[in-house]
């Protein structure tokens, strides 16, 4: 069993930035976030491996940064110019066999932070 534990998350207005972290309980090959917003399916927004190779769902490239400290297992999700759209819970999640935005082929997910941008 792994336990992951996200925090970051809040109200922001359209164009501004958080910061997202995800700390898992020991260590996990790939690392992630994904997100799910009410009637819309879960997505993958960016995962990063052990050796800092990542991909993004197209919609938050060149907004969202993704990044990873190995000794103590942890993720991180900066989040620039957020809009509207990115309104979600976000969730952190681990145990894919490789970099991939499936998400069905992750076993550990986090309990979700919520991350709300107004207009």
């Amino acid at each position: 069993q792994v336990q992951l534990v996200e925090s970051g998350g809040g109200s922001v207005q359209a164009g501004g930035s958080l910061r997202l972290s995800c700390q898992a309980s020991k260590y996990v090959l790939y690392m992630g976030w994904f997100r799910q917003a009410p009637g819309k399916e879960r997505e993958g927004v960016a995962i990063i491996s052990v050796g800092e190779r990542t991909i993004y769902a197209d919609s938050v490239k060149g907004r969202f940064t993704i990044s990873k400290v190995n000794h103590n297992n942890t993720a991180y999700l900066q989040m620039d110019d957020l809009q509207p759209e990115d309104t979600a819970m976000y969730y952190c999640a681990g145990g894919a066999p490789r970099l991939t935005l499936d998400i069905w082929e992750y076993n550990f997910w986090g309990q979700g932070t919520q991350v709300t941008v107004s207009s």
